[in-house]
């Protein structure tokens, strides 16, 4: 058998915005470990803007900000997670794996149906 896998998505909603899902975890791990929104994007080859947006709508989505920033002076600016941002991102990251665990132990029986490879296009 060739590769065989399961891809999940886990996104949660705020009144279909996506509050988190795995690009904005990705985001938040990188702010926590770059301590720079800017470098944090760069990292994962999100333009400026774009890591703007996607802080701005987990800061709306949840009862309080996720990231919090210091603005620039002497010493530069930066940007960490908030308490609730540790708690989310952690949390999304148990539930992601579970997820990914039951979905192969319950796909194992799909997966047994699944060709090596797709039949040729017709």
């Amino acid at each position: 058998m060739t590769a065989t896998g399961f891809k999940l998505r886990l996104q949660l909603l705020c009144d279909g915005e996506i509050a988190i899902g795995p690009g904005k975890a990705d985001l938040l791990d990188a702010i926590a470990e770059c301590g720079s929104i800017s470098a944090a994007g760069r990292r994962l080859g999100y333009s400026y803007r774009r890591t703007w947006l996607l802080i701005d709508t987990m800061n709306r989505c949840w009862r309080e900000p996720l990231v919090a920033t210091v603005h620039g002076g002497a010493k530069g600016g930066g940007a960490s997670l908030t308490p609730l941002g540790e708690r989310v991102a952690a949390q999304y990251r148990a539930v992601e794996a579970a997820a990914h665990d039951a979905a192969v132990v319950a796909g194992r029986r799909l997966a047994d149906e699944l060709l090596d490879r797709p039949r040729p296009k017709r």
